[in-house]
């Protein structure tokens, strides 16, 4: 007789769900999004963990922040100094990352559109805090960073072009086209109510109050959007000047580098021309002790001269 397929219940999908959660805690976060794909009970579970992940980084860097800045001292010049500054200029960074992160999806995961999809993200967030947590003298922002403004930068691109069309078409607040309600219409017979044909009308009917407050919702959601992206372009103003004080910190650097190598430079060249005078000063010395000798023999002739001619004149 064939045998029996097992019962739901010993597979991996008919466990609990804290379970299976405590099974895929041992795995990285994009290993977790990736298993989206597997069915629609683990692809549930993911996302709850997707979410959580995401909001438990949250925590993890303001406690990181928070331990960082009580060691800080309260002068902003005497900050640049001290050993803890690479340490918060990088939580600064990874905070403005997150603000960003934030503003971009999270809107949509607290209406249960979707989940904090890019798992890498999250994964490249956890490295770099522990890399500042575990390293006394970590390497400079721009370079512990770069990975993450890479893959984050690119999960947001990603997401606004592919995914929020979507998206916006599944929110309440949105005709079957995917435009907003309470937006320009576009001219033509299927033109959407507006509120002064609302108005005009003595009675109007539930339906059409219910379309009016869809449309003053719809329009505080796009002043909403608007407020967030205005917002999204102040954070990356504060992140292109943070660039350019670091910028301005390297060039200062190699200004004082420079300086210290024309010093060096004048002083081997100083030492050089001692050298060079002293060897000179050697040469000439030697020249003048081998006349003196010649010098001396010709006194010693000059004087023996006269000597000889008086024995001469004695013997004649």
């Amino acid at each position: 007789a064939p045998m029996e397929p097992p019962p739901q219940s010993n597979t991996l999908m008919g466990l609990p769900i804290v379970a299976i959660e405590s099974i895929l805690s041992f795995l990285s976060y994009d290993e977790t999004s990736q298993l989206r794909l597997v069915c629609k009970r683990m692809d549930l579970v993911c996302q709850r963990m997707l979410n959580q992940g995401f909001l438990k980084v949250e925590r993890y860097h303001n406690l990181c922040q928070k331990q960082v800045k009580a060691q800080l001292p309260r002068r902003e010049s005497e900050r640049r100094n001290h050993s803890l500054a690479r340490h918060a200029d990088i939580l600064a960074a990874v905070e403005t990352r997150l603000s960003l992160l934030n503003m971009t999806f999270m809107k949509y995961v607290d209406s249960n559109l979707c989940c904090f999809i890019p798992g890498k993200v999250i994964d490249e967030i956890y490295r770099v805090l522990r890399y500042v947590n575990s390293t006394r003298a970590p390497q400079r922002a721009h370079e512990v960073l770069q990975e993450l403004r890479d893959i984050s930068s690119m999960a947001m691109e990603y997401f606004d072009e592919k995914i929020v069309p979507i998206l916006k078409r599944k929110m309440p607040g949105s005709d079957v086209s995917g435009r907003l309600i309470g937006t320009a219409p576009v001219p033509g017979p299927s033109a959407a109510l507006t509120t002064m044909q609302l108005f005009s009308k003595q009675s109007p009917s539930r339906q059409e109050v219910t379309k009016l407050q869809q449309q003053v919702k719809a329009n505080g959601t796009g002043l909403t959007a608007l407020k967030r992206e205005i917002s999204e372009l102040r954070i990356k103003v504060q992140e292109q000047q943070k660039q350019l004080q670091d910028q301005d910190q390297k060039l200062l650097e190699q200004t004082q580098i420079i300086g210290e190598q024309n010093a060096r430079l004048a002083e081997l060249e100083r030492k050089l021309r001692e050298v060079m005078e002293s060897t000179v000063g050697n040469s000439s010395g030697s020249g003048s002790n081998e006349q003196s000798p010649r010098k001396r023999r010709k006194a010693v002739d000059s004087t023996d001269c006269p000597r000889k001619s008086k024995r001469l004149r004695n013997r004649k």
